[in-house]
């Protein structure tokens, strides 16, 4: 996924195999130390990784995060609204988040439109910390009694 220029472009840039590891050492270091982070994506058919989805918030994130990233031969399959609605359920009643952010590029599209169907909407610029600070994002969330709203 992270070799994939047309995936990376919008989650930190294509990156080299030793670079992705360390990465994924990340995610998988924030369970131990803060007891949540990304979730790994398994397609039931295949049982192949397709991807990363689930909470954020690493120092200076500009909130608490429910991002994702799949493969681009999975997008449209409906994994990133599944599972990024499975993780909003479990950051807002485990983690006793309040409210939940998605860092989206203006123009990216497709990531638009799932936030939309879970029901965020775009609150307007943001700002990441270096060495992120020179990309342009939207801010794009709701408040968990938003989300308890929309699940009805």
């Amino acid at each position: 996924m992270m070799a994939d220029e047309q995936v990376a472009e919008r989650i930190g840039g294509v990156q080299t195999p030793a670079l992705a590891w360390r990465g994924f050492m990340g995610v998988a270091g924030a369970w131990h130390l803060l007891g949540y982070a990304m979730f790994s994506v398994i397609e039931r058919s295949s049982g192949r990784w397709i991807g990363r989805l689930g909470p954020w918030s690493p120092p200076g994130w500009p909130g608490k995060e429910i991002g994702w990233a799949i493969v681009r031969e999975c997008w449209g399959r409906g994994y990133a609204p599944e599972g990024a609605a499975a993780a909003a359920d479990w950051a807002f009643e485990q983690l006793g988040w309040t409210d939940m952010i998605h860092v989206i590029a203006p123009d990216n599209l497709a990531s638009q439109a799932v936030a939309r169907k879970l029901g965020s909407t775009n609150r307007g610029p943001g700002k990441l910390p270096p060495p992120h600070d020179n990309l342009a994002i939207d801010l794009w969330g709701q408040s968990r009694e938003q989300w308890r709203r929309t699940k009805g």
